[in-house]
């Protein structure tokens, strides 16, 4: 009874360490590599450690090679997406007490929680289908959505146990997710991207494309927008209709998103329903003008809005820059040169823009200001996403395994 008591008394103390002070970081999830790296959020965005996000890479291979039909969907995201390569990490976000991060894995179709302390994996979650992509978390930070991109659904999950609370149906292939102020979850579909059916007339052909907006608390579909038709009235038919990476503005009435094969952005007033500007970025010289040497169907992927709603940060990913663009002008800043940019995602202190070189290995800050260069870091092999979370005060690299 003693040693019963004991334990419970140690278990009962336990809570507390969620009041331990935090240190505010970036991670970077290197996809090929199946790491996060994480560095400084502001100043000097010096690297600070890293943690293995497959620390279980063993078991999941032995399960993909015992699983012929598992087997064939991870090496065809091997060939395809992947560029020949894995893809380990695409999205992560830190649990509220930053104990743990919440990676999701694409070529093991799961969501994954590795201890920040001891590098352990304390839950996975198997997504439907067989790949996951991008995820968002809720403002209070104890909700992780979780795009299934061959099961069309996006999985909404308890972040510190991985049980799941909701799901519910999208377009063909899920890939953004946000969570907005007003108790919602917005999801673009971009659809079939691995195909090589790129030409304007083969459109219909990369699937069912469309932003879904469901409540986030019961799940329900509260909306669709197909922005074939609406990019149709502003005189665009000739483009895709796949939204790629979004931003909001900080009232959330203006929505600004990329779409696949082009070089720019368009803007959407959420109240009117309505596309009512565009962007055209400069074109490299140097880049192929042949949709199919696009990496998945992007030219641009990745943008962000500083908090004060005045600035863009675009990647221009095949284009190999990334520029700053005034909101009220559209007028673009300095092209800053980078090596296949794919994300990009606002620092701590909301002063500068962060975008990972996925062809380079490294990250980049751009100031916001000025749309000049600030630092680069190097990190893993081909880093993609970027988001800024919480690990204890302190903080070093768990163990390596």
């Amino acid at each position: 009874m003693a040693a019963v008591l004991a334990a419970g008394a140690v278990v009962a103390a336990a809570p507390a360490t969620a009041a331990d002070p935090l240190q505010e970081v970036m991670l970077v999830g290197n996809n090929w590599e199946g790491t996060a790296d994480v560095i400084r959020s502001r100043g000097d965005f010096a690297k600070i450690g890293r943690i293995n996000v497959v620390p279980d890479k063993d078991d999941r291979l032995r399960e993909i090679y015992l699983n012929p039909i598992r087997l064939a969907f991870f090496l065809g995201i091997r060939q395809t997406v992947g560029e020949g390569h894995d893809q380990f990490v695409d999205d992560m976000y830190s649990t509220p007490d930053g104990s743990a991060i919440v990676v999701s894995r694409p070529s093991f179709a799961d969501v994954a929680s590795i201890d920040t302390a001891t590098g352990a994996l304390r839950w996975r979650f198997p997504v439907s289908g067989f790949r996951s992509d991008h995820m968002a978390v809720s403002p209070d930070g104890t909700r992780v959505a979780v795009s299934a991109s061959t099961g069309n659904t996006v999985h909404v999950l308890d972040i510190n146990t991985g049980r799941q609370l909701g799901s519910f149906a999208t377009g063909d292939k899920p890939h953004e997710n946000v969570f907005s102020r007003d108790g919602k979850i917005w999801n673009m579909s971009i659809g079939e991207v691995n195909n090589d059916f790129d030409a304007p007339w083969q459109d219909f052909l990369k699937g069912d494309r469309k932003i879904t907006i469901t409540d986030a608390s019961t799940f329900r579909v509260v909306r669709t927008i197909d922005m074939r038709p609406r990019l149709d009235a502003f005189g665009r038919t000739n483009f895709s209709d796949a939204v790629r990476p979004v931003a909001f503005t900080p009232d959330e009435t203006k929505l600004y998103f990329q779409v696949s094969f082009f070089n720019g952005f368009f803007e959407y007033d959420v109240a009117t329903d309505r596309i009512t500007r565009e962007k055209v970025l400069p074109e490299n010289p140097d880049t192929s003008d042949d949709r199919t040497t696009f990496v998945n169907d992007s030219r641009h992927h990745g943008m962000s809005m500083n908090p004060a709603g005045t600035k863009l940060c675009v990647a221009g990913t095949m284009d190999d820059y990334a520029t700053v663009v005034d909101r009220a002008s559209l007028r673009e800043g300095p092209l800053v040169p980078a090596a296949k940019p794919y994300w990009a995602t606002v620092s701590g202190d909301g002063r500068a823009c962060v975008i990972s070189e996925s062809g380079a290995d490294q990250v980049t800050a751009i100031d916001f200001a000025t749309g000049r260069k600030i630092t680069s870091t190097p990190v893993g092999d081909h880093p993609q996403r970027v988001r800024v979370a919480r690990l204890p005060a302190g903080w070093t690299s768990p163990p390596a395994g």
